[in-house]
């Protein structure tokens, strides 16, 4: 479908780049990008994804909005307090971006519902806070085949890859197993830096468009971390398991399931 005057118009430094053009920018509208967790890695991620135009976008978070969110959840604001985040979110993106389909999912996200809704989209962002959703998304995306967009932060340091099933690691190639209770605080027990999210979440938000458009280097095999206080970014090469249960040789994982719910909190958004 050929890109409409008003589209034009708004899109018009997008079409400008001959990587993009007027091609890219309806491949962008044609896109379905799922992002797991409206929160502080979300919110950036989803909201630079409606600017640029993607079509269809699912959002995915059981939660609410706590005042505690607004240093670095951006989507929402102080009349959104006890509001679900995926409502909240909704509304501020379709504000930006009226003509945009936006998705919500209000429930949590577990191992009966979890492929039904990834297999729905064409990439998945990973704005979650915890290890049993990070798990539980990966295995879905490797089962899937779709590529799945990681990010984390951690009081002044983030960190971004690129996962796709069959071309370089999954998550539990770079993390076969959980943290033991407690050896990995959360945000709320160890403080978090509000802008980082920003930065992580704008950089997975990158990634989704460059495998969209099918034009750069994406993070695959690598991953990107970043520090604030130096403001400094470094690259470590990962390489995918073969014995990974989830894409390795002999795989065991067949379905997504449940990761001990003992290791609930992450470092994360």
């Amino acid at each position: 479908m050929i890109l409409s005057e008003e589209e034009i118009q708004r899109y018009s430094r997008h079409i400008l780049l001959p990587e993009v053009g007027g091609p890219g920018q309806e491949k962008i509208r044609a896109a379905a990008i799922l992002v797991v967790g409206a929160g502080g890695l979300g919110s950036p991620a989803a909201f630079y994804l409606a600017a640029a135009g993607v079509g269809r976008i699912g959002l995915v978070d059981d939660d609410v909005v706590e005042l505690s969110n607004l240093q670095r959840q951006i989507l929402h604001t102080t009349a959104d307090v006890g509001r679900p985040k995926v409502e909240s979110a909704r509304e501020k993106l379709l504000a930006l971006n009226p003509d945009l389909a936006i998705e919500v999912c209000g429930e949590r996200l577990g191992a009966a519902n979890v492929l039904d809704l990834i297999e729905a989209y064409d990439v998945v962002i990973d704005g979650s806070d915890n290890f049993p959703t990070r798990y539980l998304v990966n295995d879905a995306c490797v089962l899937l085949g779709r590529p799945l967009v990681h990010g984390s932060i951690y009081r002044f340091e983030g960190q971004a890859t690129t996962l796709v099933a069959g071309d370089g690691p999954c998550y539990r190639c770079l993390y076969p197993d959980p943290p033991p209770p407690g050896l990995a605080p959360g945000c709320q027990e160890a403080g978090v830096l509000g802008v980082l999210a920003g930065t992580i979440g704008v950089v997975q938000a990158t990634e989704a468009l460059k495998l969209i458009l099918g034009r750069g280097r994406p993070l695959t095999g690598r991953l990107l971390v970043y520090d604030a206080l130096d403001l400094s970014f470094r690259e470590l090469r990962v390489r995918r398991d073969p014995g990974c249960p989830v894409c390795g040789a002999n795989p065991v994982i067949r379905e997504p399931g449940a990761v001990a719910a003992s290791c609930s909190r992450a470092i994360g958004a």
